[in-house]
């Protein structure tokens, strides 16, 4: 099993011990767990994965649960990576890749960090969470939690998509609408989780999402014969998956299943939530809260990320950058990718493809290189959006079509 050795804040290195609830730092810093990688580097080797199982728990010796019992798994990860032929071919990029996170259980990538949050809330006995969320985190907390017989509470925006809405109240989540964004979301859990006995899992104000992300980089090394790709698009809210994939990869070539080349990590954000490419732009450390946000692509909704010094880190030592894209690129690039390749993406991962159409326009993406865009969800979960481009007919539409049809 697991190699677990310590959590250490991502700030200022202070450690704290494994075993125990934690949340941040008292600096205020994100915990990031740690592993005896020399321990792993001596007995576990690559042949173990042909007989693993086909989820993230394939990478047991890099996740935090010590107790097998406590894994808590709806079969999560090891989604395709496809080979977009089609559409490389139009944008001229023959080497193009979709690792199609819609795949997983509740239809999106959040599945992954909140499988090993709850196992690890199962292992330590907490028996009530809370999560703040712009729709699909809450969705796959309230699946896992009641999965593992835990009480869930979930804060998401009023205008969250119906189908997240629908999901969690199916599941037996406790479900607060909030007249606000994310972070008005985030407060109120934290005003009510000391009084209500709630653990938080916030992204990063737990240790533990990150692990499940960062199974996403060391599935792309494994899918890539261990091999990196050039460039990764990734859609960036909080920055979890970002960050977890650079952690993922620093951890392989320190048990030496990859040599020290890294892609150019790509940050994607919307046009009207741009906190992470302001920042980039500026050279500045941290991001300042975006004034004002909105998009129909609710994970990229994040005014404030807490993880905003660990993904400009991230992006700054891969050489990557960060881009903004209007939300009418992105619904023109979902159903470009769902004409070409079949595939039905969310806002957020097909934001990837309108931000690689102007990276190869200014020529920072070169169109010989390897490239993997991360399609984050189902569109399935955003038909409201979606909608805005197909509206269904209305009656005096009917003649044109020469009316309905009515079986007999």
């Amino acid at each position: 099993m697991t190699s677990l050795s310590h959590l250490e804040c991502s700030l200022c290195s202070t450690r704290y011990p494994a075993g125990q609830i934690h949340s941040l730092c008292t600096c205020g810093g994100p915990l990031l767990v740690r592993y005896d990688l020399q321990q792993v580097r001596e007995n576990w080797s690559r042949d173990w994965l042909e007989g693993a199982p086909s989820n993230i728990w394939r990478y047991a010796p890099i996740l935090p649960v010590t107790k097998p019992e406590a894994i808590t798994t709806l079969g999560e990860g090891f989604t395709p990576l496809v080979r977009a032929r089609d559409l490389g071919a139009d944008l001229g990029t023959p080497n193009l890749w979709i690792k199609d996170e819609g795949m997983n259980p509740t239809g999106t990538f959040k599945a992954r960090g909140i499988s090993c949050a709850i196992s690890l809330c199962k292992e330590l006995g907490i028996k009530k969470v809370a999560v703040p969320s712009a729709g699909n985190a809450a969705s796959a907390v309230a699946a896992y939690a009641a999965y593992a017989d835990i009480d869930a509470h979930v804060f998401m925006p009023a205008d969250v998509p119906q189908a997240n809405f629908i999901e969690c109240k199916a599941y037996g989540a406790a479900v607060t609408l909030v007249d606000g964004l994310i972070t008005d979301c985030a407060r109120l859990v934290a005003e009510g989780k000391d009084r209500e006995g709630w653990f938080d899992l916030s992204t990063l104000k737990e240790p533990y999402r990150v692990e499940g992300k960062k199974t996403m980089g060391l599935e792309i090394a494994e899918q890539m014969q261990w091999r990196l790709p050039d460039a990764v698009f990734y859609p960036t809210g909080g920055g979890v998956g970002l960050i977890g994939m650079w952690k993922a990869f620093e951890e392989l070539e320190a048990i030496g299943w990859i040599g020290s080349h890294r892609p150019k990590m790509i940050a994607v954000q919307a046009e009207g939530c741009q906190p992470i490419v302001k920042a980039f732009e500026a050279g500045a450390e941290r991001s300042k809260a975006y004034p004002d946000a909105v998009t129909l692509a609710h994970g990229l909704r994040v005014p404030k990320p807490l993880g905003d010094v660990l993904t400009l880190r991230a992006v700054r030592a891969s050489k990557g950058t960060a881009i903004a894209v209007s939300d009418q690129e992105m619904l023109d690039s979902g159903i470009e990718l769902a004409q070409t390749e079949g595939l039905f993406a969310c806002p957020e991962g097909a934001a990837c493809v309108a931000a690689l159409k102007k990276l190869l326009a200014t020529g920072f993406i070169q169109p010989q290189e390897k490239i993997v865009l991360y399609n984050t969800g189902t569109g399935l979960k955003y038909l409201e959006a979606y909608s805005t481009r197909f509206p269904r007919l209305n009656e005096s539409q009917y003649g044109k079509l020469g009316g309905l049809i009515t079986p007999r």
